[in-house]
């Protein structure tokens, strides 16, 4: 492959692939590796952390809840949410003029999914050229083209500072309900620490990577080893950091379960110092070289004003919009070699321009091939033992799951002490027993096992945002206002439901780079409160008409996915394949069809108009 560049200054051009690939061979073996690991219940397989499992969530590790007394106070917005969501949403708010913010989390600080995971070895799987936010405005450049969690959790501390952030902030604190006081014209907010918060607005920040799940497993509770979820991070037991010295497990046993974004950063770390390592994988990721280079100061030297909104406009053309013909490719990395690959195949036709859609599709359907290819042959060519390279070897298309990259994870498999244990014939570990892991009939016996099986991504709306009840005018609850799907204007605010918005996939345009989503979103949740504030409303909330018209939009420009996300093998990407009766429903909900930036200029057009259009303002 092409080496994976820390600047823009070097060319970029596709990669070698092989060309020996029969692709109905491979459609066929994909359909039937997408067969065996389909489970009937859907998401449902995962075990809602409440009750015996809440302290999978709601302990925080990192930092003691410090007892306070109960808040009962008056205030114009409150965020929910101290990620990137919701410190993107609250700087715009400040730099709208709105000073009178809390942001409320459940962390001890704001970081979002960067204060929870600080397991070791985390990285960012984005370039930290566009993921970090707010680079040039802060004045900070990160050290290398992936950052480390530790250096991306302190530049949301940054943020905080920079706004003045922590003077408002409500930490080491769940939200339980949320209720609108028509008498009052204001949100109560309740929470597990009896305050009795009446927000003006609130701003529903909580983020698709905030709430850790787990397989539900049967004997889950029956384990009398140690357990915990890679987000909440014991190293008491483990000793070490985020850097590694797991020192406390070189007589441990230890088992993970899940092989996404988080088990390829921890295993290699794992391995270097427990006894033994068993990885029980359902379903292999796509793990390609990272080759992670520091960032070079010359070429920081030579960075003109807005060059991170160009790099991210850029990744976003090569990754999302297939390829950006006539622009080099600035980040170059493994999510964008799909996109620079197609477009070599392209420019090499006689007449480019006389491309159909349907030409361009079939042409990156064989390139998509040709990586997937590259991949497996990678596999084989790093881990020696056969049957665990076999194993190892991902068998779908190129963006069925989150495309990784570590240069650690494979070699890891090459150790006398990991062991690969393949759950894909009986769709995940059967049982889990006092002492430890049943697959495959065998049972393993181990002192600790962590669960790395992500997030509540695509579960029901009720467990992602973690709220027991919201429920707008006249007691609606939003979860059955929603519960067929996403009823809003502009992906950020809905009828009955006055003062209240949405960040994260709703119905917005959808960039590649989730930071840029936020940004925008801030800035236009931002904009829609300080007029409110200025014109003196009590009240904002879409017209029935307004809000009917951009359903409608949103189903009018809708990009039909539904055949390649039906192919893909079950994962957080397809709602694990749509069964449970949930259908295929997609991690970014119900995207605007035409695009992010396209989107972008809608709402900077309906801004500029200046008179709110499909908004009613109460007095």
């Amino acid at each position: 492959m092409t080496e994976t560049l820390g600047t823009s200054a070097q060319p970029c051009g596709p990669t070698d692939t092989p060309d020996d690939v029969d692709i109905d061979a491979l459609r066929e073996k994909y359909a039937q590796e997408r067969a065996k690991r389909l489970r009937p219940e859907g998401s449902k397989q995962y075990v809602e952390l409440t009750d015996d499992f809440a302290g999978y969530y709601e302990v925080d590790p990192y930092t003691p809840v410090t007892p306070r007394d109960p808040i009962t106070e008056d205030i114009d917005v409150a965020v929910l949410g101290g990620g990137f969501g919701g410190l993107l949403s609250a700087a715009y708010l400040k730099k709208a003029g709105v000073d009178d913010v809390r942001i409320i989390e459940l962390g001890g600080d704001f970081g979002g999914v960067w204060y929870w995971n600080r397991y070791p070895g985390i990285q960012c799987d984005n370039e930290s050229y566009c993921y970090i936010p707010m680079l040039e405005e802060l004045d900070f450049m990160p050290s290398k083209k992936f950052a480390d969690g530790t250096e991306i959790y302190e530049h949301c501390r940054r943020i905080g500072k920079h706004f003045g952030l922590y003077d408002g902030a409500i930490f080491s604190t769940q939200v339980r309900n949320l209720s609108w006081d028509e008498e009052i014209n204001r949100w109560r907010i309740s929470t597990n620490r009896d305050d009795d918060i009446r927000a003006r607005f609130v701003v529903m920040a909580s983020g698709p990577f905030h709430r850790p799940k787990l397989p539900g497993i049967p004997g889950i509770k029956d384990f009398k080893g140690h357990s915990f979820h890679s987000s909440r991070w014991d190293y008491d037991y483990t000793g070490g950091d985020s850097t590694g010295n797991l020192h406390k497990l070189a007589d441990k046993r230890v088992a993970v379960v899940g092989t996404g974004a988080t088990a390829i950063q921890i295993v290699p770390y794992l391995a270097k110092d427990c006894q033994h390592l068993y990885v029980f994988q359902r379903t292999p990721s796509t793990v390609d070289e990272r080759n992670n280079a520091p960032t070079d100061p010359e070429w920081v030297k030579s960075l003109k004003p807005g060059w991170q909104k160009e790099r991210q406009r850029n990744f976003h053309a090569w990754t999302f919009e297939g390829m950006a013909l006539g622009q080099p490719d600035l980040v170059c990395d493994f999510w964008t070699e799909l996109g620079r690959n197609t477009a070599a195949r392209v420019m090499a036709l006689e007449d480019p321009a006389s491309l159909t859609p349907e030409q361009f599709m079939a042409i990156r359907e064989e390139e998509d091939y040709k990586i997937m290819e590259r991949l497996r042959r990678r596999i084989a060519e790093i881990v020696k033992d056969p049957d665990t390279a076999e194993a190892l070897k991902p068998y779908y298309r190129f963006l069925c799951k989150r495309p990784l990259s570590n240069d650690e994870y494979l070699p890891t498999f090459n150790r006398p002490n990991v062991t690969l244990v393949d759950v894909s014939e009986s769709k995940g570990v059967e049982r889990i027993t006092e002492k430890g892991l049943v697959a495959n009939g065998q049972e393993y016996e181990v002192d600790c096992i962590i669960y790395a099986s992500g997030f509540e991504i695509t579960t029901d709306i009720s467990r992602r945002y973690s709220i027991e009840a919201i429920e707008g005018r006249d007691g609606l609850s939003l979860y059955d206002y929603w519960r067929d799907g996403y009823k809003t204007l502009h992906g950020m605010t809905s009828r009955g439901f006055p003062n209240q918005f949405y960040t994260g996939f709703t119905q917005v345009g959808i960039s590649a780079n989730i930071a840029s989503n936020y940004e925008l979103q801030g800035e236009h949740i931002a904009h829609i409160i300080a007029e409110a504030l200025k014109r003196g409303a009590t009240t904002v909330e879409p017209t029935q008409e307004a809000q009917d018209q951009w359903c409608q939009t949103i189903r009018d420009t809708a990009v039909d996915t539904s055949a390649f996300d039906a192919s893909c093998t079950p994962g957080y990407y397809n709602n694990e394949g749509g069964g449970g009766g949930e259908g295929l429903r997609s991690h970014l909900g119900e995207p605007y069809g035409p695009g992010f930036y396209a989107f972008g200029d809608l709402l900077k057009e309906w801004r500029d108009k200046g008179d709110l259009d499909g908004l009613v303002l109460g007095t």
